[in-house]
């Protein structure tokens, strides 16, 4: 195991203090260190459990941000539309 994944497994940031983008990118860690393969079934468990709590929580910020938008633009969302 290295400095990274080890650093997954101790230092939890509580949620409350992450942006969006910092906790995707945590997830992003997660996700990386599980298909390694090199944790015993205890560092992988905490892994999943952290991973799995990271999804929730970044699905949670993407519906606050949706219903933001909703709320500013009086519910009246318009398909993105591309060039």
């Amino acid at each position: 195991m290295n400095l990274a994944d080890e650093n997954l497994l101790t230092e939890y940031q509580p949620f409350d203090d992450l942006s969006y983008a910092e906790a995707f990118s945590q997830l992003e860690m997660v996700v990386a260190a599980l298909e390694s393969g090199d944790h015993s079934l205890e560092e992988s468990l905490a892994l999943y459990e952290r991973g799995k709590s990271l999804a929730n929580y970044c699905a949670n910020l993407l519906e606050k941000a949706e219903l933001k938008i909703q709320q500013i633009s009086g519910d009246q969302l318009q398909p993105f539309q591309t060039q």
